[in-house]
């Protein structure tokens, strides 16, 4: 670990030990008796049945399980029947486990302990993109990739909370969630689906007051099960949620992210989701609210400065509820420039095609795609959403699978390739239906 790890350690730690000094011993909720059940990125849920309790009514253990399907049409119909250029859905015409994960948790005598297991689709679209492994012996990417979330730490009654963990955990950046569940459409906003999902290393979460949390981060890389280079991945998150109606929160990270010394990637997201209507009622609109997401980050050094590789993007969407939360409708519009493609999808594994080929000839190797779309859901109960989304994505080079698919001539992986080219076209229109459910 480096001088400067370190000493924000050392820092870190004086804080933490100050601030038993100084505050009361008893323990306090931060954001108690808020409604953050409408919040974009967050757990629907507010009861949470499997929960095991000693005899004092202290819960000591607590478990959920999700799972989610779907079926997504592609108008181009890709003869391969993959999905490119998305974490959040990976194949086309046909019925697909996307994710089924179990969990458990405690917080028993201020211990805590997690242990989040996972297996779906959804994997080989996430985690199998994780080539930090490459670096050494005693590593690979079946060791951990059936594990979402693996931590342990401890719980300060100092402040509003102070928790100390490490393992890997789901990624703070972005707004919307790795969990589609949680999220206000199944598709991910494309700013959201270009940051990582998780992150393998240690944070302090920190609640200074019932309203605020501040995490800080250190970490072996941007979505990384191992480090690039000699140094870690340094970030923060800070939330700021005045009533249980608005919620605010800023980003940040910087790491090594290649295999070259010196090359630094910079990220930040700020986002702002606001509920401006609440009523209680059976029938008709009972909730609406909006939530707006911005994203800007770079990757420099070694010769490359951050004005020819950089990411920037916004997403805003808007959410109606009806008939006490039974129903509800979000639209929702991103875009993102990713000059340099550093942290773009590459379409098809296969090499030239029509993305490599336009992307050379641009001198600014500019990628700019927006995305439109238009969910609603269905919700009986907390436990269980029907989802139906039509999505519209566009790209200024040929970036989404045609009909041709991107894969072999037949679409099969192991035919032989030859001279085939991938099916690259620019315009992509999809639909599909999700089912979900969460205890």
């Amino acid at each position: 670990m480096n001088k400067f790890s370190t000493l924000f350690i050392a820092l870190l730690f004086s804080n933490i030990i100050s601030a038993q000094d100084t505050t009361q011993t008893e323990s306090k909720v931060p954001f108690d008796g808020y409604d953050l059940t409408w919040v974009n990125g967050q757990n629907r849920q507010r009861y949470f049945p499997v929960e095991l309790k000693n005899k004092q009514g202290e819960t000591i253990l607590s478990a959920m399980a999700l799972g989610d399907v779907y079926y997504n049409f592609n108008f181009a119909r890709p003869i391969d029947n993959t999905q490119t250029n998305s974490a959040s859905i990976g194949r086309s015409k046909e019925v697909t486990l996307n994710l089924f994960t179990i969990g458990m948790e405690t917080n028993y005598k201020n211990i805590i302990g997690r242990l989040s297991l996972q297996i779906g689709n959804i994997i080989s679209v996430i985690q199998d993109l994780d080539q930090s492994v490459t670096r050494g012996r005693n590593t690979t990417v079946e060791d951990l990739r059936f594990i979402r979330e693996a931590a342990v730490g401890y719980h300060l009654n100092k402040l509003y909370g102070i928790n100390i963990e490490g393992g890997i955990f789901m990624s703070y950046i972005g707004l919307e969630s790795y969990l589609l569940q949680e999220n206000w459409c199944y598709q991910r906003s494309m700013v959201c689906e270009f940051t990582p999902f998780y992150f393998t290393g240690a944070r302090v979460q920190i609640y200074p007051s019932k309203k605020v949390k501040t995490e800080i981060w250190l970490v072996n890389g941007w979505q990384s099960y191992n480090s690039w280079n000699k140094y870690m991945g340094l970030g923060n998150s800070t939330y700021w949620r005045p009533n249980e109606n608005l919620q605010l929160a800023a980003n940040f990270y910087a790491g090594e992210e290649t295999k070259v010394n010196g090359m630094v990637r910079f990220h930040h997201d700020n986002s702002i989701c606001y509920r401006y209507y609440k009523e209680h009622r059976r029938y008709g609109l009972t909730q609406a609210a909006f939530s707006i997401n911005n994203h800007f980050g770079f990757q420099a050094g070694t010769g490359i400065s951050g004005f020819s590789q950089y990411m920037v993007g916004t997403s805003v969407a808007n959410r109606l509820w009806f008939a006490a939360n039974k129903f509800a409708v979000t639209a929702r519009f991103d875009i993102v420039a990713n000059p340099g493609t550093y942290l773009a999808f590459t379409p098809s594994p296969v090499t030239p095609n029509a993305f490599t080929d336009a992307i050379a000839a641009d001198p600014h190797h500019m990628l700019l795609m927006e995305q439109a779309v238009v969910c609603f859901d269905i919700m009986p109960l907390d436990y269980f959403t029907l989802r139906f989304e039509y999505g519209f994505r566009h790209a200024n080079v040929p970036y989404f699978a045609g009909h041709g698919g991107t894969t072999s001539p037949d679409g099969f992986t192991t035919t032989p390739i030859g001279t085939w080219k991938p099916d690259l076209i620019k315009n992509e229109h999809r639909f599909s239906i999700s089912a979900n459910f969460r205890i």
